[in-house]
């Protein structure tokens, strides 16, 4: 074969373009390197970071019962086969089949590509309210779930050295915003939280906490049962929760929450998990079709398009996509934005796309629901499948029994489990580190300074000239100008 001829078989491989490395971006390129044959595809995914947050386990990271690092996935360390950029894609042209990418650091460029899997996730949705943008922080990062547990013991370390009053009520007070799956979630485990951490502050009681759960619905979790959602809100009052339904937060300016209830509370903490939107600059950066909630219009075998039109060598799967539910019992008929619907479909669409390529026919994707469960603090927990419900412990162990076994890899799982047996004999952890996001302030605070510059020297006397000293004392100085003008007259 000659140099010509292997340079376009090289060519003819089929590029494979991932964008967004979250879980259907980092599902579909594991699942590709499994199904794909040597040389068959080059695939490349492209993600702003270089890991897949496990999202469910962000609460137990803000209640201290899971170490950070734990519940993030590393797409270098599992994706032996991919082509990992840590980059944005801030375009997509279908049309010539290009996208740009733009790292943090250096110049933008085109990338060309045969297949694109349109992955990117979702951002928090937030509504134009005074003061939220400012004050108010999401639950959809590691670094986020982070920030949540070090403000909260910070917030502890600077009351017990305040005078019972509304400063050290506001530093102990906790808004969620959202009663969905992920608000109610972080409301019991940080709430547990605040609990546990009474025992080592003797300066302050459990009278001194507050913990407000504001829902614009008329209940919580409407992805389990009327009666289930009513136990968890119960469960919650024992434990000293405020629950506002049918209320709205109407501002939050200087950290003061507004309620459309006209009270207004106080607070050093707003976390916001009042819903999700599909990706704006990745979806408002490309020509692919959209559907009227901001999400790129996707067929049942995960393929770009409509059921009468296809959209070739484009994929969509997760938050990003709207994916029809075929069980009939998806929200406006389709599959709702979690983690249950992005994984399955990641697998589905990395078998499709291999099928595709070997000019076989996709599957569409199916799948009934099977249940939710959601931790509600240590020993604490809800399941809802169909009309089976658990409560309390058992419940709990099915949490941690299933999101246990779902997180990706054995690497990961057992530091997940190595965490949940050291905190089960050695509780948590309650240490914060609220300064690493600032690390350089003991540094900046005592390094040398060079010194300033020394003021600039006055300007030299004139010389003086001895002999004019000398003829001054005695007398004989010469006449000054005007007099010797007057004599020559």
């Amino acid at each position: 074969m000659t140099h010509t001829e292997t340079s376009t078989a090289a060519r003819a491989v089929p590029k494979i373009l991932i964008v967004g490395g979250g879980y259907a971006g980092f599902y579909t390129a594991w699942k590709l390197e499994k199904h794909l044959r040597k040389g068959e595809a080059e695939v490349t995914i492209v993600d702003p970071l270089p890991y897949m947050t496990y999202q469910p386990f962000l609460p137990e990271v803000a209640a201290g019962e899971i170490e950070a690092r734990h519940v993030v996935v590393g797409l270098r360390r599992h994706l032996k086969k991919t082509r990992v950029v840590t980059a944005k894609v801030t375009g997509i042209d279908h049309a010539t089949r290009t996208a740009t990418i733009t790292p943090a650091v250096g110049d933008a460029w085109q990338e060309s590509y045969d297949q694109i899997v349109v992955t990117a996730g979702a951002v928090s949705r937030t509504f134009p309210i005074p003061g939220i943008a400012e004050n108010a922080i999401g639950l959809k990062t590691i670094e986020e779930a982070v920030a949540v547990r070090d403000r909260i013991l910070t917030n502890f370390d600077r009351a017990a050295n305040l005078p019972a009053g509304p400063e050290r009520d506001r530093l102990l007070t906790v808004v969620v915003v959202g009663g969905g799956f992920a608000g109610i979630e972080v409301f019991a485990e940080t709430r547990a939280l605040a609990s546990s951490l009474l025992k080592d502050y003797p300066q302050l009681r459990f009278e001194d906490t507050h913990f407000h759960l504001v829902e614009a619905m008329g209940r919580i979790m409407p992805e389990v049962s009327l009666k289930t959602s009513e136990w968890v809100l119960k469960d919650l009052a024992k434990r000293g929760a405020n629950v506002h339904l049918d209320t709205q937060v109407t501002g939050a300016v200087d950290g003061n929450v507004e309620l459309s209830t006209g009270e207004v509370i106080p607070t050093d903490l707003i976390i916001w998990t009042a819903g999700v939107m599909a990706n704006p600059t990745v979806v408002r950066g490309s020509d692919l079709p959209v559907e009227e909630r901001g999400r790129i219009r996707t067929r049942a075998d995960l393929r770009v398009g409509t059921a009468d039109e296809v959209v070739e060598g484009a994929w969509a799967a997760g938050d990003v996509s709207a994916v029809p539910d075929l069980t009939g019992k998806g929200v406006g008929g389709y599959c709702v934005p979690n983690a249950q619907h992005a994984v399955r479909q990641a697998k589905l669409l990395a078998k499709n796309l291999v099928a595709v390529l070997r000019d076989e026919l996709p599957r569409e994707y199916i799948h009934h629901n099977l249940g939710a469960v959601a931790g509600l603090g240590l020993y604490n927990g809800v399941f809802q499948s169909r009309n089976i419900a658990l409560k309390g412990f058992i419940a709990w162990c099915a949490h941690r029994g299933y999101h246990g076994l779902a997180m990706p890899s054995w690497e990961r799982k057992w530091r997940v489990i190595g965490d949940w047996w050291h905190n089960f004999w050695l509780g948590r952890d309650n240490v914060s580190l609220q300064t690493v996001q600032n690390p350089r302030y003991v540094f900046e605070e005592f390094a040398s300074r060079p010194r300033p510059a020394a003021p600039a020297a006055a300007p030299a006397a004139p010389a003086i000239d001895p002999k004019s000293v000398a003829a001054e004392k005695t007398g004989a100085a010469e006449p000054k100008v005007e007099e010797k003008a007057t004599a020559a007259s």
